[in-house]
């Protein structure tokens, strides 16, 4: 029997870790149409004609964020043969609230019970046969972590597929009357199994659920007079009287079915004593920061990073190419381009790919096990102190997977001030692009134990430019006013599942070998050709006096870089070509290296860096790189996501220049300290910046003349 099945449920009630379960390796991720919020869609793994739909997580259907509206359009329009509404056992009040709301689609409901070993384990006890009686849909008992009862959930779908389910009754007394009277007012309902659902969200005033409803004047006016009666006996807005009474149904049926354990605290709630304390989080946050990129750099990623690029792509691979290519007569231009251009700069990609697995392991690691969660609810409090709101981490956590979903993750903050600062600073994080950077810098110029600083630096310098600019912007009359307030639910700490953890870390590392393929390998092959192409457009072979193309674009643009300190032509053209995606920059070095440009014989890539880097200019390259404009496709998407040029181009410049401001600061203020080097005029224009950006910091904010009339009318 060929059945679609709909997942749904609240976040962290583990909805995903049963679709993992039920699918193993026949899914695909995407995105919904239009929008960026993912997709997950694939075949139960035991028959493939059951299709299964990863819905959002979300805690309800109301049009508050862009999860919910997908959620409730894919079901009312897509039409799913049933849906199952996964509930984490372990806090079934909250979650009931969901389930009412889905079965009065009218769509067929089975509800996974999930999360029931944590129940026993608190020595809980719900009546599941009654609960099935009372709520009119079967139930099944399951955990999805240890894999327990989750075929038959499939089972229990295929049997109520097809068959008319009655709704949960939610509503009693008054509100039901209401309810009933709006459905018999449109006739346009008379004959639909969503006339439930519509005549619900046109009492609670939903203008984007209903606004295809052909309703007539007449109906429209009995359905305003319904509503004004209910508000006015009622004393409350539609939207509240729904939630009141919803919220009092559940607790009448959980008092009829579950009985509480025993009571006090549970491991999690011991585990968070510590790990959320006020004193205690985010120095623990940081050492564990600290711990990643330590392991990852210098332990694991350093030195099998080290033979994939030294021995496997320069001596195993573009060594036997070359000499392949040799023995049958190749053109030397050709033989250039495929060794020097295509190996060398795809190369200098991939040969890093170890070390970000490796990262992407840990951080996939500290998802599941819940802490990630900790870290937002930790961050918000840092955060609201400067003026942003505690929404604007989950972009930015997004963010540090890739820029373009974390800005797009903006969507969710309903306050517009709040939501455009986040887009400006969103990409202050080292993404997976610029952890290549990183590991490119980590394991040539800072190679060793003595450098296992550097990467968590960068890491944590990404969060400092998201306060600093946070608390700057906010003090400008553009982004004045209080933060949106922040709620979010932290879920049970459990131990990771291997598979879950293996199948996110595969993803993102297929993601970013797919991009090595096709994006890199196109610019590699741009950048070999602008080498290899003299300024009087004729084909020679690179060398230090060949004036090629590429070198005469980076020496005309180097001097703007040289107070930051890297003024040579190879880091110009590196950051330009980071434009394009980030991890391009790597690539260009790669190539140059591979074409000889420092005198040896044939320089590796690692080589390469370190003669025209000190470490100095190193962390100014790489803070610059990291701060300044991200990608061609983030910048499109905060070009869609600001829908007005002037405050894109306003991103764009601020970007470039809180990027170079703080590259100077570094590369100044270090070269006098560090590197003990006598200060110029251009240490004192760093001095100036600095004050600049301190005046900025503890200046009063900028208060609109309203805001001024409403405080004195106040007074």
């Amino acid at each position: 029997m060929s059945i679609t099945i709909a997942l749904a449920g609240n976040p962290n009630s583990g909805k995903s870790t049963l679709f993992n379960a039920l699918t193993g390796s026949n899914q695909y991720v995407g995105n919904w149409p239009g929008v960026t919020v993912s997709k997950k869609t694939g075949t139960y793994k035991k028959n493939k004609e059951v299709k299964i739909t990863d819905l959002p997580g979300i805690y309800s259907l109301s049009p508050y964020t862009l999860e919910e509206v997908v959620s409730r359009e894919y079901l009312v329009n897509d039409k799913p043969d049933v849906i199952v509404d996964v509930i984490d056992a372990s806090n079934i009040e909250r979650n009931l609230y969901l389930s009412t709301q889905l079965s009065e689609i009218g769509i067929p409901m089975v509800i996974a019970l999930n999360m029931m070993d944590v129940v026993e384990k608190n020595g809980d006890k719900i009546d599941v046969k009654k609960l099935s009686e009372i709520l009119g849909c079967p139930i099944v008992e399951i955990s999805a972590l240890k894999g327990k009862n989750i075929d038959k959930v499939i089972e229990a779908a295929q049997k109520v597929a097809g068959i008319k389910q009655d709704y949960i009754k939610a509503f009693q007394g008054d509100v039901e009357k209401f309810i009933s009277d709006i459905e018999n007012s449109i006739s346009d309902l008379s004959s639909s199994q969503y006339k439930r659902w519509f005549a619900i969200k046109l009492f609670e005033g939903d203008k984007k659920a209903t606004e295809n409803l052909k309703i007539t004047s007449d109906e429209r006016q009995q359905i305003d007079n319904i509503i004004k009666e209910a508000t006015t006996k009622l004393d409350d807005d539609g939207e509240g009287i729904i939630t009141d009474a919803r919220y009092s149904y559940i607790s009448q049926i959980i008092s009829q079915t579950v009985k509480k354990g025993r009571t006090g605290l549970t491991m999690s709630d011991r585990a968070d004593r510590i790990l959320t304390n006020r004193i205690f989080a985010l120095p623990i946050f940081v050492v564990v920061m600290f711990l990643i990129y330590y392991i990852s750099v210098t332990i694991v990623g350093g030195p099998i990073t080290d033979w994939v690029n030294d021995t496997f792509f320069t001596d195993m691979i573009g060594g036997n190419v070359s000499s392949m290519l040799e023995s049958i007569n190749v053109a030397p231009w050709l033989s250039s381009l495929i060794v020097d251009g295509i190996i060398g700069g795809v190369g200098a990609v991939l040969g890093f790919t170890p070390l970000i697995a490796t990262l992407y392991l840990f951080m996939a690691i500290l998802e599941d096990i819940g802490y990630m969660s900790r870290i937002a609810f930790i961050l918000d409090r840092i955060f609201r102190k400067f003026g942003l709101s505690g929404k604007s981490f989950i972009p930015i956590l997004i963010g540090t997977g890739c820029s373009v979903p974390g800005i797009m993750a903006t969507r969710t903050i309903e306050n517009e001030n709040d939501r455009k600062m986040t887009i400006i600073v969103a990409s202050f994080m080292p993404c997976g692009a610029k952890t290549e950077i990183i590991a490119f810098f980590a394991a040539s110029i800072f190679a060793g134990s003595r450098g296992w600083w550097f990467a968590p630096v960068c890491y944590f310098s990404g969060i400092l430019a998201v306060i600093i600019s946070g608390i700057m912007l906010k003090k400008t009359r553009a982004f004045s006013g209080d933060p949106a307030p922040f709620v979010m639910e932290l879920p049970e700490y459990h131990i990771p599942v291997v598979s879950n953890v293996l199948r996110t870390v595969w993803d993102r590392v297929k993601a970013f070998i797919v991009k090595a393929g096709t994006i890199i390998l196109l610019a590699t092959i741009v950048i070999w050709f602008l080498q290899n192409i003299s300024t009087s457009f004729e084909f020679v072979e690179f060398s230090n006096d060949s004036h090629s193309i590429l070198e005469a674009i980076g020496k005309t643009i180097a001097p703007i870089f040289t107070p930051t300190g890297f003024g040579h032509w190879t880091a110009t053209v590196a950051t330009l070509s980071g434009l394009v995606a980030k991890e391009v920059v790597v690539s260009t070095f790669g190539v140059v290296a591979g074409l000889g440009d420092v005198g040896s014989e044939d320089p590796s890539m690692l080589e390469f860096a370190r003669s025209i880097f000190t470490p100095v200019s190193a962390l100014s390259f790489m803070l610059f790189n990291q701060l300044c404009i991200p990608c061609f496709a983030a910048t499109g998407a905060m070009r869609e996501e600001m829908n007005d040029k002037r405050w894109a181009c306003f991103t764009l410049i601020y970007q470039s220049l809180f990027a170079y401001a703080v590259a100077l600061m570094v590369y100044q203020f270090g070269s006098l300290l560090v590197l003990k080097t006598a200060p110029t005029v251009w240490t004192f224009i760093a001095g100036i910046v600095l004050l600049f950006m301190l005046y900025m910091l503890f200046r009063k904010p900028s208060v609109v003349k309203g805001e001024v009339k409403r405080a004195v009318s106040v007074n």
